[in-house]
C-alpha cells in the first residue's frame, strides 16, 4: 500500500530513534546506579514487599518471577547495552522482525522497572518514555520506509503532552492566567539549574512574556503539528525552542529531551537533505501489526482524550499498567515559597541539647549550601533529590519511605550514602539524625556580591526531631519513644 509508507521521513526516524535511545541509555544507567538503596532487597521500599502485595495484572514486571539485587543490576545494565547497540544504529541492517525484538527489548525492561518503582518511578517522564519507547518498536529499521501511520502516532503523542500540560496550567493556579507564575516558579521549581538564579532574577515584564508565550506554545501550537508541512515542521520547530529555554531554566530529568525527540519526529528535512534515498516497501504482515497497533492507540486514546477535555483534569495519569497511552502535564500548581528539608547528623552520644555540635549531608542537586551554585544533572534523573523536593511540601508525601532512609543514614547504609554528595561522617555513623525545615529563597543581587550565597534560607521548625537507633535496630526520637515526622 503506497499510502503506508513515507519514505521523505527517513531523517525524522533516524533523529527519532537516535535520541529515543539516548534517553533509555540515561534511564537505565540511572536505574542501576540508584535502585539498592531505594527500591532494593535492603532499600527504603523494597521490590520483594511490593509484588508480594500487588498482582501482576496491575502492575506487570518480570520482577513478580523473580527478585534479587543482582538480577535487578543485570535488567538495568542489560537495558543499558542494548540503548547503546540502538544508539550506534546497529538495528538499521536487521529484517524488520529482528529490529522490532530488539527495540522490544528495553521497552520490556524499563516497563519492569518502572511497575515495581514505586513511589520513586511515579514520574510523567517514565510513562512518556514508556509510551514513546512502545512506538518506537513499530517504526521499522533504517532500510525500510517509514509507516506514516506510527510516525502520526508520534505527533498525537506529542499533542497530549503539550497541550495536556497547556490545559492544566490554565485550568489551575490563577497565576498562570495573570501571567504571573514565573514571577515564583524559577525559585520554586523541584530542582533549579545553574542559570534558574539568573532567570528568576530577570525582570518581571520579560516573565510575563514567558508565560504568554508557554500558553502559545503548549495550547496553539499543538494543533499546527498535526497540520500538513511545511506549517508541522515550523510547529514542532517552535516546540523544540520552548523546550530548549526550559533545559536552560532548570532540571526536569528527560522530559523536555524526550519531547525535543518528539518534536524532531513531525519535522520534514527534505528542504535539507534533498530526496530519500531508495526504500524497502514493507512487507504485508508488517503493515498489519502497524495497522493494529494504531487501532490499539486510538482505542485506548478514548481516557485521555476526556480526561484532557475534563474540567478535573489530572495530570500524569497512565490508564493501562503498559502504560501504552497516558496523560501528561507540569505544574498545574505553582508555589509561592520554597521549603527545603536539612539533614544533619551529630556523633554526641547522649541526647542533643542546645551546644550540642550538628553536620550537614549534602545532595547533589537538591539546594543545601547557600553558596553552592545550583548544578546540572538533567537529563540524569537524581530520583531522592526530587523526593526530597516533595516531602518538604508536606509529610504525607515522606510516610512511605522518610522513615527509612533516616534508618540508613544512622545505619551508615553505603548504598544509601552513595546517593549523596556529602557524607559529614566518613568514619563512623552519626548518634543521631535530625530533619530540619527551612524556608529558602534566591538572594538579590546585592545579597550575592556581599555574601557569595546564592541562597538565603531561614528556620521554620523541626522536619523529624533528634533520632538514634534502640537496641533493635529502630530509629526512636531521643527520648526513646518512636520518631513522628511533623
Amino acid at each position: 500500500m503506497e499510502w503506508f509508507a513515507a519514505p521523505e521521513y527517513w531523517v525524522a526516524r533516524l533523529v527519532f530513534q537516535r535520541g529515543l535511545a539516548a534517553v533509555y541509555l540515561v534511564a537505565f544507567v540511572g536505574a542501576a546506579l540508584q535502585f539498592r538503596a531505594l527500591i532494593g532487597e535492603r532499600g527504603m521500599l523494597p521490590v520483594p514487599r511490593f509484588v508480594a502485595a500487588v498482582p501482576f495484572r496491575r502492575a506487570p514486571s518480570l520482577f513478580h518471577l523473580r527478585y534479587s539485587d543482582r538480577l535487578f543490576a543485570v535488567t538495568a545494565w542489560t537495558g543499558a547495552l542494548c540503548a547503546a547497540v540502538l544508539l550506534a544504529g546497529l538495528d538499521g541492517g536487521l529484517p524488520p522482525a529482528a529490529a522490532m525484538a530488539l527495540w522490544a527489548v528495553p521497552w520490556v525492561l524499563y516497563l519492569s522497572i518502572v511497575n515495581v518503582g514505586q513511589t520513586w518511578y511515579g514520574f510523567g517522564w517514565e510513562s512518556l518514555l514508556l509510551e514513546a519507547g512502545f512506538l518506537a518498536v513499530f517504526l521499522g529499521p533504517s532500510h525500510l520506509a517509514p509507516p506514516v501511520l506510527v510516525l502520526w502516532l508520534l505527533r498525537w503523542l506529542l499533542f497530549r503532552v503539550e497541550f495536556g500540560a497547556g490545559l492544566i496550567k490554565w485550568r489551575g493556579d490563577p497565576c498562570w492566567r495573570r501571567l504571573t507564575c514565573l514571577d515564583f516558579h524559577h525559585e520554586t521549581q523541584p530542582m533549579p539549574g545553574p542559570l534558574s538564579w539568573f532567570f528568576h532574577r530577570l525582570p518581571k515584564p520579560v516573565h510575563r512574556v514567558e508565560v504568554a508565550a508557554n500558553h502559545v506554545t503548549q495550547l496553539l501550537v499543538p494543533f499546527l503539528i498535526l497540520t500538513p508541512q511545511p506549517v508541522a515542521s515550523v510547529a514542532a520547530g517552535i516546540v523544540v525552542v520552548t523546550q530548549l529555554w526550559l533545559v536552560l531554566s532548570g532540571n526536569f530529568a528527560w522530559l523536555n529531551w524526550l519531547t525535543i525527540v518528539l518534536a524532531a519526529s513531525a519535522v520534514d528535512y527534505t528542504p535539507l537533505t534533498g530526496p530519500p534515498p531508495a526504500l524497502d516497501a514493507p512487507p504485508l504482515w508488517y503493515e498489519i501489526v502497524v495497522l493494529a497497533v494504531t487501532a490499539l492507540v486510538v482505542a485506548l486514546s478514548v481516557r485521555p482524550v476526556r480526561n484532557m477535555l475534563s474540567r478535573r483534569q489530572v495530570m500524569n495519569r497512565s490508564f493501562d499498567p503498559l502504560h501504552l497511552v497516558n496523560t501528561y502535564g507540569a505544574f498545574g500548581t505553582v508555589g509561592r515559597v520554597r521549603h527545603e528539608i536539612v539533614l544533619e547528623g551529630t556523633d554526641h552520644a547522649h541526647p542533643p541539647s542546645d551546644d550540642t555540635a550538628w553536620r550537614e549531608y549534602g545532595f547533589h542537586g537538591k539546594p543545601g549550601e547557600v553558596r553552592r551554585l545550583p548544578r546540572q544533572f538533567a537529563p540524569y534523573h537524581l530520583r531522592l533529590d526530587w523526593m526530597m523536593w516533595f516531602a518538604a511540601l508536606g509529610p504525607r508525601y515522606a510516610e512511605p519511605w522518610f522513615g527509612g532512609f533516616v534508618e540508613r543514614l544512622l545505619e551508615g547504609d553505603r548504598d544509601t550514602l552513595r546517593l549523596l554528595r556529602q557524607n559529614p561522617f566518613p568514619d563512623a555513623p552519626p548518634a543521631f539524625v535530625r530533619a530540619r525545615l527551612y524556608r529558602c529563597r534566591f538572594t538579590t543581587w546585592r545579597e550575592l556580591r556581599a555574601t557569595g550565597a546564592w541562597w538565603h534560607r531561614e528556620y521554620l521548625r523541626d522536619f523529624l526531631p533528634p533520632t538514634r537507633l534502640d537496641t533493635t535496630g529502630r530509629p526512636v526520637g531521643g527520648g526513646g519513644r518512636p520518631a513522628q515526622r511533623r
